[in-house]
């Protein structure tokens, strides 16, 4: 199997240029999401127009994750990759050309299904070139260069409109998915399965580990405490700790400093651990009492201590999680393990702003961001009762035998 080799140059080589499409890809996606609902609502949406927006989008990308894993098993990553990009491209383009709010639930779908595939392609590719043992490293230089993307993609577009309008700055920064085209043709073009998988043959192998139910609890618990303080933190900052635009924008940057530096130390403390478990149980748990002080916390610096010393924390647990998903992967059902990965993940970030924003807007945010943590911090238990997770150590799935003339 290629990932049970040493790494050489040109497989060194080949990573660093996806790592490079992924800071390029989450950049021009973060950038979109700085400058799609202000335009939304320059043409008139209101605030929850604005925020459907972001969870069609969202749920787009959830659809997609699986049927994402099957091509690329079936296709190769460099197909659906390369794919991925064009249609992020076109639907961004659209947008310059779209003149009311509705046909931009549209191309929000359209882009969602994109970053679904690009997600579940992405993290297939570093997976497949990468041994166990030096998997935590590889996702944490991956998900470092997603954050770093996070990070440029807003102050790009939000330093251009100072000189164009929002209509011209997402045509411009559409231009930074160009930087992820050489790292998709650095991906593998071979299919990783030379059967005929259906969708459901090859996550059936993969749920019947012991290990995917407790890391999907553990996935679930971080995306709901991780989205829902994203997503209201900037109209938390507005409202509640009473920030000017300015400051808010900056506390959100160095958030997105301290989530990126994190994955590097997280790697390497994820492929020295026995066990991923404790790391997801403990990053879940300060991550949850963080959001419950946050809500009741005011000004700029107590908010800002507050996030950089606990980011860092869920940075790690992402780290984990797909590290521990990396070794449930066989070369044959990699595409699809990744590709579930993604579906959690995305369906997590999106349920939480859903179920918990209605306590918010009822309650204020400090009873929404504590409810969310209690439950968290519940399914974290959950998934410690089970103490389960992959040998270090991947092994092939086995699979039914090929039907004649495969």
């Amino acid at each position: 199997m290629l990932g049970a080799v040493r790494l050489g140059v040109p497989d060194s080589r080949r990573m660093l240029a996806i790592y490079v499409a992924a800071g390029a890809s989450f950049a021009a996606l973060s950038a979109r999401g700085l400058t799609v609902p202000l335009y939304a609502h320059e043409l008139g949406a209101d605030r929850f127009q604005v925020g459907a927006l972001f969870s069609v989008a969202t749920l787009a990308a959830a659809l997609l994750s699986m049927p994402s894993g099957v091509l690329i098993d079936r296709f190769g990553t460099r197909t659906l990759l390369v794919l991925s990009i064009f249609v992020s491209a076109g639907s961004q383009v659209a947008m310059v050309f779209t003149a009311s709010v509705a046909p931009l639930f549209l191309w929000q779908i359209v882009g969602g299904l994109g970053v679904g595939a690009q997600q579940a392609a992405l993290f297939s590719a570093i997976t497949a070139l990468v041994p166990s043992g030096r998997l935590g490293r590889a996702m944490g230089w991956l998900t470092f260069s997603m954050q770093a993307g996070f990070f440029i993609g807003p102050s790009i577009a939000g330093l251009a409109l100072q000189w164009i309008d929002l209509r011209t700055d997402i045509a411009v920064t559409t231009v930074l998915l160009v930087l992820a085209v050489p790292g998709a043709l650095a991906a593998s073009s071979a299919p990783q399965s030379r059967q005929k998988l259906a969708l459901m043959q090859p996550l059936r192998a993969l749920v019947r580990q012991p290990s995917f139910g407790p890391v999907v609890i553990g996935l679930v618990a971080s995306t709901l405490a991780w989205g829902t303080v994203g997503a209201f933190l900037p109209i938390f900052g507005k409202e509640s700790l009473h920030l000017p635009s300015s400051q808010i924008g900056l506390l959100l940057a160095i958030q997105a400093v301290a989530n990126g530096l994190a994955r590097l130390p997280g790697g390497r403390l994820v492929d020295r651990a026995k066990q991923r478990w404790p790391i997801v149980f403990v990053g879940v748990m300060v991550w949850a009492v963080a959001a419950i002080v946050l809500g009741h916390l005011n000004g700029f610096w107590a908010p800002v201590v507050l996030l950089v010393v606990a980011t860092p924390f869920i940075a790690t647990v992402y780290v984990a999680i797909g590290v521990v998903f990396g070794d449930l992967s066989a070369g044959s059902t990699r595409g699809v393990t990744m590709g579930a990965y993604g579906t959690v993940l995305f369906l997590g970030l999106a349920a939480g702003p859903l179920v918990f924003g209605p306590i918010v807007q009822s309650y204020g945010y400090a009873a929404g961001f504590t409810a969310c943590a209690a439950v968290s911090m519940a399914l974290a238990l959950v998934m410690a009762g089970f103490h389960a997770e992959p040998l270090r150590r991947r092994s092939e799935v086995p699979l039914p035998p090929p039907a004649p003339g495969t």
